[in-house]
């Protein structure tokens, strides 16, 4: 380890290493459009946990003897061949914006369908990220550096704002509540099902005074329906307010507290903590209230807040990383646009882009990446250079 903390092959280390690697080591095939499907760092597991001594009535140990306490110990971790893997954990994501889903669409003068994607492009859309290595993460695990995919994927964010119902919606089959096939959601436990390392992630950005994913259930069980498969909720403001043209900051905080209300009202104790700007920020002698404010005894405190979409976000890690500015994709809508998520996916290379190491408890980077990194933020994870 080197003066600044960081884990650094020197040569003789990496001769050891290859070396290792060609004898016990779980060698990995990258390919540029793929990633790993060999385990994970990290997939070590310990021993079992020694048995408790029981006591009687008494509070005393039984008259029989203890068993020797074993020590626990953990398996060895898989290595990777950083030269074929080249993780790159300093390098940039992208956080995916949604808003329109449809069966199918009819471009008119006034609604393009910039913002607007059919089902079936849904769907090719999650079997072409599948197959370019691109694996789904929630938006807390981005923000606390909890990164687990595995070793040679790229992770990637899906948010949807407005909550339509093509997103999500429920209906009732035989008195069961389940997510329609036509709607986003639908269309991902589907995939999962196939696919369970994609992952079933994503937040959906709601304004609980509007229409929230119309279908058949209450609210409550439409938005408990989510969180209990593992997505998040976060803050859109409760009537989509456009805060642009806002000019007072009892609004603001009125239109994100009593979302945050009703939501608890809704779900005992779940709190909204990240925030998606509806049309954009308000003046910079607002702009704290977006953050921070209370209403009517309802405090919030959003440690996120996503922007409108157009260029890929940093990695947690980097020293520009700005939790309270997290730029955003925009979906390929059924009219393409430049900057949208098919412009980026054909432009941003693979060098250019988060690619994991395969172990949470890491961050592994090319030695050329490190003066990008803040070492505050990776959270007690040890950082390593090649």
């Amino acid at each position: 380890m080197n003066e600044r903390g960081v884990y650094k092959m020197t040569t003789k280390f990496k001769s050891r290493f290859l070396l290792a690697v060609s004898t016990i080591a779980i060698s990995f095939s990258i390919l540029l459009s793929g990633c790993s499907k060999s385990p994970k760092l990290g997939d070590g597991t310990n021993s079992p946990m020694p048995g408790a001594v029981t006591e009687n009535g008494g509070g005393e140990s039984s008259s029989a003897p203890a068993e020797p306490t074993p020590t626990p110990t953990k398996e060895p971790l898989p290595t990777i061949d950083v030269q074929s893997v080249k993780p790159n954990e300093a390098g940039k994501i992208m956080v995916v914006m949604f808003h329109n889903f449809v069966e199918s669409f009819t471009p008119t003068k006034y609604d393009k369908g910039e913002y607007t994607t059919t089902f079936s492009e849904f769907e090719k859309l999650l079997q072409e990220l599948y197959d370019k290595g691109y694996r789904l993460i929630s938006m807390t695990d981005y923000l606390n550096n909890n990164i687990d995919v595995p070793a040679g994927c790229i992770p990637m964010i899906f948010t949807f704002d407005d909550g339509t119902a093509g997103q999500f919606n429920l209906v009732n089959e035989n008195g069961t509540l389940k997510a329609n096939i036509k709607s986003a959601v639908g269309i991902m436990e589907k995939f999962n099902e196939k696919h369970p390392d994609f992952g079933l992630k994503g937040t959906f950005y709601v304004n609980l005074g509007n229409g929230t994913f119309e279908g058949e259930g209450t609210l409550e069980q439409r938005l408990k329906y989510l969180v209990d498969k593992g997505f998040e909720i976060g803050n859109h403001t409760y009537n989509h307010i456009n805060l642009r043209d806002t000019t007072s900051a009892t609004e603001i905080q009125k239109q994100i507290a009593l979302n945050q209300k009703t939501i608890s009202e809704l779900i005992p104790g779940y709190v909204m903590t990240t925030f998606s700007l509806p049309y954009g920020l308000p003046s910079k002698d607002l702009q704290s209230f977006v953050k921070k404010g209370s209403y009517e005894g309802v405090e919030y405190d959003n440690q996120a807040i996503m922007e409108v979409g157009w260029d890929p976000a940093l990695s947690p890690v980097s020293k520009n990383f700005n939790p309270l500015s997290i730029h955003r994709v925009r979906s390929s809508g059924i009219n393409p646009v430049d900057c949208d998520l098919a412009w980026w996916l054909e432009r941003l290379t693979r060098e250019e882009q988060y690619v994991s190491d395969g172990n949470p408890e890491t961050v592994t980077i090319p030695e050329g990446k490190l003066e990008n990194v803040d070492q505050d933020r990776l959270q007690g994870k040890t950082l390593i250079t090649y």
